[in-house]
């Protein structure tokens, strides 16, 4: 898949995790600081002080506490509430009393006596010592978090924040708060105003945004994509995907004697086909790039078990794939599976297509019998080691994955694709074990790989991507440039170049330029609208990114796929809720 996404999204269909950067994807939509490369989507950054630093631990906030923070507390607090020279003391020093005594008993766990001296704080400070009155409410919060209480806890944080909107404590009280109360929009609210006020540092904060972040993407993606409008991708995508096999008889040009009679020429060559296939006129279509109709006709050569039946299960579960639709595609699959009688080269591309639909629904260990399988009924059918190496990485087992990408090579030599990923999976492996020779080693390869196959465009995207991870963004560009020169019609590529001159000259403009140049060559790409949705993150315009996160949805083709935009979508607009309530912002571009 020339110039696509990195190896694992694209043996997963695109999206998925941050590639082993340290920061989830929502992130993306967050944190701001030096550039990095995202390996899944190759999404650059410009924050990562909190994965630089390593944060700080996930420090628990249980305890009670002397004084509100941020800002100094406002009154004493060292009295008792009795013995001598207590009706000297005045309400706010009784309060603090109160509240000490509160402390007391918070620490030896007897939470009920706990709550009654911080109520008595509360009743007896005065109304415009807001910070005290705040850690009372705070602590009385605390206090019937132990007791498991948790919309007391809500109540009480809320009026905490409501006397100091920047509490931090309170905030993040509130959030656990509202996890447990199942109100995940208003608990990613608090949790995103602690991240941006503990500056993205404390990894508790960050841990709970990423859970409420894809509990949200989850459940709103299993809604969308149960009710989404099919819709076809663009014919180059669909070209690029059919590029990645070399054995799947479906998508091989009609043969002389199956071409409609019309396309015949004089000779006589009508009588070779007699029946009326709908199968026939659906690869006739595919040649044309009719792709609307391919359905629909292979479902005539089903529905009368034609002699193409087979075939046409499998044509018809591959665009059902394409259009996002796997419930419809795997009893087709399964079928073509199940049918012993049949071509086991389409026997062996059906499991490999459902072991790649199994991966797009993190199912590994599904994925992984299934093309085991392929290999034991088809064991001379490179395909089946060049997407089981895919899937190899993206397990991060890559010793396994240079086996299989070397088995495919040794079947089909020419295999430039093959060379290119096993390439990337070399480098990988090099690249994450901080050692510099096999990273030489890897880049080596690269340059081998594009001097022996010059058409290749998949060997300079890949070998781009490797150069920008060592920083060497000239030579980068200019591998993208060839990519380009070889197909001029990739979007994908146009994004990942675009996403360079960010990260290489902080060239907003130019990289703005390149992306929406992908959106004009693709409207469908969701790669470009949800890069550049990140990006109007970063630039601080909150509603043009959810607009860009929402076109993406549209077009995403699998439902883990969105709910991972879902989870995008959500944390920037959480930003917007975020500086209404509390006027807070990320830093920006």
């Amino acid at each position: 898949m020339a110039a696509s996404k990195p190896v694992e999204a694209a043996a997963a269909g695109g999206g998925g995790g941050s590639g082993g950067t340290g920061l989830s994807r929502w992130q993306l939509a967050l944190v701001l600081g030096a550039p990095i490369l995202l390996g899944a989507g190759a999404l650059y950054l410009w924050g990562r002080r909190a994965a630089r630093r390593g944060g700080k631990g996930a420090s628990e906030r249980k305890t009670p506490e002397g004084r509100a923070s941020p800002g100094p507390c406002g009154g004493g607090g060292g009295g008792q509430p009795d013995g001598p020279g207590h009706e000297e003391m005045s309400p706010l020093d009784r309060a603090q009393a109160a509240k000490n005594k509160g402390n007391k008993y918070f620490k030896a766990g007897k939470y009920e006596q706990a709550i009654q001296c911080y109520t008595e704080a509360i009743s007896l400070c005065p109304p415009e010592k807001n910070l005290d009155l705040s850690t009372f409410y705070q602590n009385r919060a605390a206090a019937y978090e132990q007791l498991q209480k948790w919309t007391e806890v809500a109540q009480d944080c809320t009026k905490a924040v409501e006397l100091n909107p920047k509490y931090v404590k309170a905030l993040f009280r509130r959030a656990k708060a509202h996890e447990k109360l199942d109100n995940k929009k208003e608990c990613l609210e608090d949790v995103t105003a602690v991240c941006i006020l503990e500056a993205f540092q404390n990894q508790q904060s960050m841990l709970l945004a990423d859970k409420v972040l894809k509990l949200l993407g989850k459940e709103k993606a299993k809604e969308k994509y149960k009710n989404r409008e099919p819709l076809m991708p663009s014919p180059q995508f669909i070209k690029s995907y059919f590029s990645s096999f070399t054995d799947d008889i479906i998508s091989q040009p009609l043969l002389k004697g199956e071409k409609s009679d019309e396309d015949k020429d004089k000779e006589g060559e009508a009588s070779e086909v007699k029946e009326n296939s709908g199968y026939l006129r659906a690869k006739q279509y595919m040649e044309e790039e009719n792709y609307d109709k391919i359905i629909s006709e292979s479902t005539k050569e089903i529905e009368a078990k034609g002699k193409y039946m087979a075939e046409a299960l499998l044509l018809r579960a591959t665009f059902y794939l394409l259009i996002g639709n796997a419930n419809a595609a795997k009893p087709d699959l399964d079928q073509v599976i199940s049918m012993e009688d049949a071509n086991v080269k389409l026997r062996a591309n059906a499991l490999i297509k459902r072991g790649s639909m199994y991966m797009q629904q993190q199912q590994p260990v599904l994925s992984t019998q299934d093309f085991n399988m392929a290999a034991d009924i088809d064991p001379q059918n490179a395909d089946v080691y060049h997407h089981r190496g895919q899937l190899k990485i993206l397990l991060d087992q890559i010793e396994e994955a240079v086996e299989d990408f070397d088995e495919c090579i040794r079947l089909r030599p020419d295999s430039a694709l093959a060379q290119a990923q096993k390439c990337f999976a070399l480098y990988r492996q090099a690249y994450t074990g901080n050692n510099p020779l096999p990273v030489q080693v890897a880049m080596k390869g690269f340059e081998d790989v594009i001097k022996k196959f010059p058409k290749c465009a998949e060997g300079y995207a890949l070998y781009a991507q490797a150069l920008t991870d060592q920083q060497q963004f000239g030579k980068a560009d200019e591998m993208y440039d060839k990519c380009i020169d070889l197909e001029p019609d990739n979007a994908t590529t146009y994004v990942h170049k675009g996403l360079l001159q960010l990260q290489w000259k902080q060239d907003l403009d130019k990289g703005l330029e390149l992306i929406s140049k992908a959106i004009e060559i693709d409207n469908k790409c969701d790669f470009a609208y949800e890069t550049m949705g990140t990006i109007e993150v970063q630039r601080g315009n909150l509603d043009k990114a959810i607009e860009m996160f929402n076109k993406a949805i549209n077009l995403a083709k699998s439902e883990m796929e969105m709910a991972h935009l879902y989870s995008l979508c959500d944390a920037a607009y959480a930003q917007t809720e975020v500086a209404k309530k509390y006027g807070l912002k990320p830093p920006t571009l």
